[in-house]
């Protein structure tokens, strides 16, 4: 874990992932900033008097997906009738919106609310454009933590939406027919039960793991599986033994058919509705998508959540802190600005809606109330996500730099050409490492 990646307690980390009734322990991380320089706010702080409501935008990838673009509608409706404004609304596919809303927002072509994943707040940040929301989180029932994973460098650049965790998400049908009695605990029993669902025959592939490089980043929790820190006192340690013993692993997998070719996430969950894989990875969203293509009415009810297997008996699984939040981009307008601002503190800590918003999409909300709500404790599949993976998430310490993304792409395509033999595992880690380094200075 970086030591710029703060520990928060465990009572945060308790609210944080709604835990809190059912005992359960997060150990993780959330980032708060790095190592770039603090960025001047977008304006001097939003505050919470009167304003004249006025139309706004609202960017979401969520609007490009056939099972959550309805739940985003929605909530949209459910704003603009009770404040009589029009929202204009701004989408690109997942893989692509983060390098969009960039370019928007640096060229002063995007201006409003904004739904971003919590790890691009340092990029965007640092553009100066985002506005301090923090008079506007108060006293509304955010935990400790979800506000925490909102901020970088201290300031409140977000209201935080949903905060949960990436793992191993399994159709318990298929697992039983391969005579799995219990999910492998590690690396060598995992592949051994890889090549078990393989045995199933009917081109079913034993894991859906992500292989085309916008999505390969999530090799880096298999890094950390294995050992790799990714990095430690400021300085990339992947090229270490640990990190090519884990691409060296993957490409394994790859070699043998237990992983295909060209997998994103939006892939892997098609597949997996279809009867097509029987893992992959993915946060609790992912489920309402799979539910919504598969031509199984019972789907749902084989959806098991896993840990992801360990290196050695003992060792502590690893996931992926995600989530997301609703960020204001300012303008010319200063009404349309603080309207932008108040439908996202609506959307993210109204009771009733974001409940509706839960039901729907099955997002972890990040209000005291909301999670202690009986529509959340009810949800069997939420809470068996929160205490084989959640429980024991960390955030990618690459975070805390606004030049992540391209240190993710970097290494993922140097992951590619593994994948594809263009270069053994210990060149292109070398390799990788020395890029990422540079751009973290």
């Amino acid at each position: 874990m970086s030591q710029n990646t703060p520990t928060v307690s465990r009572r945060q980390l308790l609210q944080f992932a709604g835990l809190g009734a059912a005992g359960l322990m997060l150990a993780g991380c959330i980032p708060s900033g790095g190592q770039a320089g603090t960025a001047p706010a977008g304006g001097s702080g939003l505050t919470a008097g009167d304003f004249t409501a006025k139309d706004f935008s609202f960017a979401s990838w969520s609007l490009t997906e056939e099972a959550a673009a309805p739940a985003i509608r929605a909530l949209l409706d459910g704003y603009t009738s009770k404040n009589d404004v029009a929202v204009a609304e701004v989408s690109f596919p997942y893989n692509e919106y983060f390098t969009q809303l960039m370019l928007q927002v640096r060229g002063g072509q995007f201006s409003g609310a904004a739904h971003v994943d919590v790890a691009w707040l340092a990029s965007l940040a640092a553009l100066g454009k985002l506005e301090d929301v923090s008079a506007l989180t108060k006293d509304r029932d955010y935990t400790a933590a979800s506000l925490e994973a909102a901020q970088y460098d201290g300031t409140q650049y977000g209201f935080p939406w949903t905060i949960g965790a990436i793992g191993l998400v399994t159709n318990s049908e298929l697992i039983a027919k391969a005579g799995i009695d219990e999910f492998p605990t590690t690396i060598d029993e995992y592949e051994t039960a890889l090549k078990q669902l393989k045995g199933l025959g009917g081109g079913l592939i034993p894991y859906a793991a992500s292989t085309k490089a916008a999505q390969l980043k999530d090799i880096l929790i298999w890094m950390q599986t294995f050992g790799s820190e990714l990095v430690k006192d400021g300085e990339v340690t992947i090229g270490d033994d640990a990190s090519v013993q884990a691409v060296t692993w993957y490409k394994s997998l790859y070699d043998q058919g237990l992983i295909a070719a060209d997998v994103d996430r939006f892939d892997a969950r098609s597949l997996f509705a279809q009867g097509r894989a029987a893992i992959y990875d993915d946060a609790p969203v992912g489920r309402n998508a799979v539910m919504g293509e598969s031509p199984d009415p019972k789907l749902g009810e084989k959806l098991v959540a896993e840990s992801r297997p360990v290196l050695k008996k003992g060792d502590t699984p690893r996931a992926l802190v995600w989530g997301g939040a609703i960020v204001v981009v300012n303008g010319d307008d200063a009404d349309a600005t603080r309207t932008a601002a108040d439908f996202g503190q609506w959307a993210t800590s109204d009771l009733d809606a974001v409940l509706a918003d839960y039901e729907v999409r099955g997002l972890p909300p990040v209000t005291s109330k909301a999670q202690a709500s009986d529509v959340v404790a009810a949800d069997a599949f939420g809470a068996r996500f929160a205490e084989k993976i959640t429980a024991t998430a960390s955030s990618n310490p690459f975070w805390a730099y606004p030049q992540y993304a391209q240190i993710e792409t970097e290494i993922a395509d140097r992951v590619q050409a593994v994948l594809v033999g263009q270069q053994s595992a210990e060149e292109a880690m070398a390799q990788a490492g020395e890029a990422a380094q540079k751009l973290i200075g």
